[in-house]
């Protein structure tokens, strides 16, 4: 092992004992501090946000069941504090980082975290740790469905949760692109804040009429891919609207429902249906590749890939942080920030 500072035996973490979503369920808990072997770095925190991805997490949702007790958070940034004596390891030491978590180990809510070196990615100077640790899951999911469009030919896309911290992302990178996007929210304010960003064509799906309004909207711009992020029957309205071979990803389950759709869509109209998870989709490109498009995104982090953090809380605070961010999740991220007091 190589270190640049001693390395302390414990730390405090936000600690889950069972997926069930109980407050009581997550505790702040001293942990040992793990040491790293080759291939890994040990990450000193400096923040970690809470996403959907989390709370889903926490419920025993998500695509990865880690053994318990187990800090929770799949995201976050700090420096590389020490690190197995391998090449790719020894370059990250001393280095500000964002992070993803391990699949089997304690995650980003905690004051360390050990995890590959693979999963490290070095932040330039202009990056914040704040900004940093909101890096990977948002900004690289929406540069993805917006490469997914490209690359697929599609002159327009329809989104769910569009006034979400990730909706607003591709709502910019549509503008940027010039790939037309149908922008589907729940509140008249959420649309309010589309049109201000200057997202033309904005639905509010509790509206009388949106369904005809979306099939009529899909047709005159030529919206042939939707990128999902509810599930429930939010999907089958969208995957009803969408044109004959019309293409349907799923990358959330906001309504925590099982997705629902018309086979008539499928069977008769050749409409599809298929999953997206951003492990998969990073999975399939090279480290030299990861690396690239890690630099594109942090050149675009101030502008078209910003996240906007509502609230910075302690770790001991990561229950009120939960239960903020779940009371108002489009006003902005909840940061724990470790130096907090």
């Amino acid at each position: 092992m190589r270190a640049i500072e001693p390395i302390p035996d414990t730390m405090q973490a936000a600690v889950l004992h069972a997926y069930d979503g109980a407050p009581d369920s997550l505790r702040i808990e001293t942990r040992p501090v793990p040491r790293p072997q080759r291939g890994q770095a040990l990450v000193k925190m400096s923040a970690a946000p809470i996403n959907p991805s989390d709370l889903m997490f926490l419920k025993g949702l998500y695509g990865v069941l880690k053994p318990l007790p187990v800090a929770p958070g799949w995201e976050g940034a700090g420096r590389v504090v020490a690190t197995g004596d391998d090449w790719l390891s020894r370059m990250l030491l001393g280095k500000r980082v964002a992070c993803a978590a391990p699949n089997q180990r304690d995650g980003t809510w905690a004051e360390y975290m050990l995890t590959s070196s693979a999963r490290c990615i070095p932040l330039s100077d202009s990056i914040s740790d704040e900004a940093g640790a909101m890096l990977i899951v948002n900004p690289l999911t929406a540069w993805a469905l917006m490469d997914i469009a490209r690359r697929g030919g599609h002159r327009a896309f329809v989104q769910t949760a569009a006034a979400s911290a990730l909706g607003r992302m591709l709502a910019r990178l549509s503008l940027h692109f010039g790939v037309e996007g149908v922008h589907i929210v729940r509140r008249e304010e959420q649309a309010e804040l589309l049109r201000s960003m200057g997202a033309r064509h904005v639905l509010n799906s509790e509206a009388d009429g949106f369904d005809e309004q979306l099939r009529t909207v899909c047709r005159e711009v030529g919206a042939t891919i939707a990128f999902e992020a509810v599930s429930g029957m939010t999907a089958a309205r969208v995957l009803r609207a969408l044109p004959d071979g019309g293409r349907l990803v799923l990358y959330g389950a906001l309504s925590e429902s099982p997705l629902m759709a018309d086979p008539r869509d499928l069977i008769f109209q050749r409409k599809r249906v298929e999953g997206f998870w951003l492990a998969d989709w990073l999975a399939k490109r090279t480290l030299w590749q990861q690396l690239r498009l890690a630099r594109q995104i942090q050149n675009a982090l101030g502008d078209l890939l910003r996240s906007e953090i509502a609230g910075r809380y302690p770790l001991h605070e990561t229950h009120r942080a939960l239960q903020e961010y779940q009371a108002s999740m489009t006003a902005g991220k909840r940061l724990l920030v470790m130096n907090l007091k």
